[in-house]
């Protein structure tokens, strides 16, 4: 059956990879916050290692990622010999590579935001008796809101067109963890650019609305602080 020319694989790959990019940004928001909290005010002599550990998806071939969460996750990895269950081929394991892959466009945005709050604004926060976690709720989130807007989106929208790392840990099974760019991918060997174009021209404007309303709510806070 086909859905205003949406078969119901294609529309099962949409939904799941909706699903798998809002899972993801939100693990990545509640454990790059205080990852990004720790770099943006650390003297620690191992900040530069972590923040190219952070960075390294940025540079690093998607399959070679996918390749390692593999041996990691899989059939007689260390999960499994420690009695875990393969994580290979199921959602988690989709979710944990995509959670790696992300990383660098939630962690960044957020370190960026946070190392722009003065010290001055937590010492005169801290001033009115004001704890750590007083100062960090009401005065380092509402300042680093649009930092939390650039991240969730950009965390979002990368997750939604990742390819190579769900590839390799998640294959090509439908309904589970075949997702759209998968599908795409599968109708162009099919010589069905129908249905990899359609697929296509939906992440193309997904992505472009996101990345727009972005911009503009950007804009809107640059108003609002002049």
């Amino acid at each position: 059956m086909f859905v205003d020319g949406i078969s119901d694989q294609d529309l099962a790959a949409l939904g799941l990879t909706l699903r798998l990019a809002a899972v993801t940004t939100v693990i990545l928001v509640i454990l790059g916050t205080p990852l990004a909290w720790w770099l943006s005010r650390t003297r620690a002599r191992g900040k530069l290692v972590v923040e190219a550990v952070v960075a390294l998806p940025l540079v690093l071939p998607p399959t070679v990622l996918g390749f390692y969460l593999l041996l990691l996750l899989g059939a007689q990895g260390p999960i499994q010999a420690l009695g875990g269950p393969s994580l290979a081929f199921t959602f988690t394991g989709l979710v944990i590579g995509s959670v790696f892959y992300s990383l660098p466009f939630v962690v960044q945005p957020l370190q960026n935001a946070f190392a722009s709050v003065g010290e001055a604004t937590l010492e005169a926060a801290a001033s009115l008796r004001a704890g750590p976690w007083d100062r960090f709720v009401t005065v380092v989130l509402p300042l680093s809101l649009r930092g939390y807007l650039t991240a969730v989106t950009l965390g979002f929208a990368h997750t939604v067109g990742e390819f190579g790392v769900v590839l390799m840990i998640g294959g090509n099974i439908p309904g589970e963890t075949q997702v759209v760019s998968i599908a795409i991918y599968e109708h162009v060997e099919a010589v069905d650019y129908g249905s990899a174009h359609l697929l296509s021209a939906l992440l193309l404007g997904l992505s472009f609305l996101m990345l727009l309303a972005l911009y503009v709510l950007n804009g809107r806070f640059q108003l609002a602080n002049r």
